[in-house]
């Protein structure tokens, strides 16, 4: 990095800073996520590679700044790991999960959040971000005693979606239907699921049988329009029957 950020290095990276890597260090973190989602480790060494880079190139960028280098970078994450595991390298011995995310939510605020809620970031997608401000809140003791109050819950959001609907009112029902979701990211959560994971498992699904009914009628010498609904769902059945995701 060092040499490409050079005089004679690459006129690209000369160019590059903090903010025009923004995008491109989303793309890395998601195309390794989809490298663990399926299952494909050499692709994941690939990613991890070029996650690395982005921390590389940012502590470069720091350096030249005089703000930070790699060895603050690497510093700084060894420090805060020791921190925040006393129960690893001090002389606490808890052991239980549950307790260790919530003194670990109380060191962050310790460390100067005004909320345990914070630090969350905004750029998450609203499901990530519902279910990881729920988790944050849970180990505060703000959560649901049971399963079955979650899905009492879900019943009356359900009704006031229909309610909302029925009125007209659009307003009401964009928030009706955003408390809907939420309600059904603490279900979620509560049954041990990553929301996140759940949804981009069943839209692959979704992906792959919908394809399934574009190539029946391709090899009926049909374009997918020409298709009935009742040809689009029969087509459908039988991909969920031949396991397709």
């Amino acid at each position: 990095m060092q040499s490409l950020r050079s005089e004679n290095g690459c006129e690209w990276d000369k160019e590059q800073t903090h903010e025009s890597l923004r995008q491109y260090l989303i793309e890395e973190a998601y195309e390794a996520v989809e490298a663990i989602d399926n299952g494909d480790m050499n692709l994941l060494k690939e990613e991890l590679g070029d996650l690395l880079l982005h921390v590389v190139f940012h502590a470069k960028l720091g350096e030249e700044k005089g703000n930070f280098d790699i060895n603050n970078v690497l510093a700084g994450i060894n420090e805060k790991l020791i921190r925040r595991h006393p129960h690893v390298f001090g002389e606490n011995s808890e052991k239980n999960i549950e307790k260790i995310k919530m003194d670990w939510e109380e060191l962050k605020q310790i460390e100067g959040r005004e909320s345990r809620i914070d630090g969350v970031p905004t750029n998450l997608s609203g499901l990530q971000r519902a279910f990881r401000l729920q988790e944050k809140a849970a180990t505060t003791g703000f959560d649901w005693d049971n399963v079955d109050d979650i899905w009492t819950k879900i019943d009356e959001e359900i009704e006031e979606v229909r309610k909302a609907s029925s009125e007209g009112n659009e307003k009401e029902l964009e928030e009706e239907i955003g408390d809907l979701i939420f309600s059904a990211v603490n279900l979620s959560r509560f049954m041990g699921v990553n929301p996140e994971d759940a949804l981009r498992r069943t839209i692959k699904k979704f992906e792959s049988r919908f394809k399934s009914i574009e190539k029946a009628a391709e090899d009926s010498g049909r374009d997918i329009t020409e298709l009935s609904l009742e040809e689009m769902d029969k087509i459908w059945e039988s991909s969920k029957i031949k396991g397709i995701i």
